[in-house]
């Protein structure tokens, strides 16, 4: 659905080069540190930056030609923007009715309500979950066929992540040509969610991998120094030098599980691999 091929920016101290896809069907998830350039391919894949280089292609077609009615199957969550909030939830199903052709207004004000959103209430008087949850409300209310997610639990308690990303599974599952991109700095929630996971450092993809695979074959290796010489270091991604010794992540665990069966492995999370991909170094020799 959507191909972001070699697409390049720079800025002073700062410059992204990414080549990933999003396919249908799947929730793809973009993690990565603040700061990472997360936030600036959201925005590249909008239109709202100029390029250096690439291109991004939605549905086979260059975005920056997509037409009204082609850009309206995308809904849209960005981290610091939303509706003036001295609107009302009523002003905000208004605009929206007005904006787009396709605005399912008998979902708007279902969802609305089992949320308890009235039209009355104005957006500067909402909790931030309640803020959240109008978001993406109103991103899936126009008959989108890809979601476009930049952090939209930042701030949000459980109870609160937990709604928004239920609207999201809802999303998806009354159609299955549909996608979603999301991007989160709270990693453990994307674990359920995302069907694959992207990572950025830097500007730059530093790992890409199915979901079920990452959890299932990554691990993390505690490896006492006098046992390090003798490793074998085939199937290491990263590796930290530690004060009991070293600390490795591979994507081989059944490997080391059968062939160094009193070594410490433990289950790599995402916060976990982000660490290691991020702080640790190549595999030694």
């Amino acid at each position: 659905m959507l191909q972001i091929q070699d697409v390049q920016k720079s800025y002073p101290g700062f410059g992204l080069k990414v080549n990933m896809q999003v396919k249908k069907g799947r929730i793809t998830g973009l993690i990565g540190a603040n700061g990472a350039g997360k936030s600036t391919l959201f925005k590249a894949i909008l239109s709202l930056i100029h390029l250096d280089g690439g291109r991004i292609l939605f549905d086979g077609k260059d975005i920056s030609s997509l037409s009204v009615a082609e850009r309206q199957k995308i809904g849209v969550v960005l981290t610091g923007t939303g509706f003036s909030s001295y609107l009302k939830v009523g002003d905000v199903r208004a605009i929206l009715k007005a904006m787009f052709s396709d605005f399912d207004e008998a979902r708007f004000v279902e969802k609305c309500r089992s949320f308890g959103l009235k039209d009355e209430k104005k957006i500067k008087d909402l909790s931030t979950g309640l803020k959240a949850r109008l978001q993406v409300i109103s991103a899936l209310c126009h008959k989108a066929q890809f979601l476009l997610l930049d952090e939209p639990t930042a701030g949000l308690d459980v109870i609160a992540r937990d709604e928004v990303y239920n609207l999201i599974r809802e999303f998806m599952e009354e159609e299955e040509n549909r996608a979603v991109l999301i991007s989160s700095h709270i990693s453990s929630d994307l674990e359920l969610l995302c069907d694959e996971i992207y990572m950025i450092d830097k500007g730059e993809l530093i790992l890409y991998e199915e979901a079920d695979r990452l959890f299932s074959d990554y691990a993390i290796l505690k490896i006492p120094k006098e046992g390090y010489p003798s490793l074998d270091k085939g199937y290491l991604l990263r590796i930290k030098e530690e004060p009991y010794g070293y600390c490795a992540l591979t994507d081989q665990k059944g490997f080391y599980l059968e062939n160094y069966p009193t070594m410490v492995i433990e289950k790599a999370g995402l916060d976990e691999v982000i660490r290691m991909m991020v702080k640790g170094e190549k595999e030694r020799a």
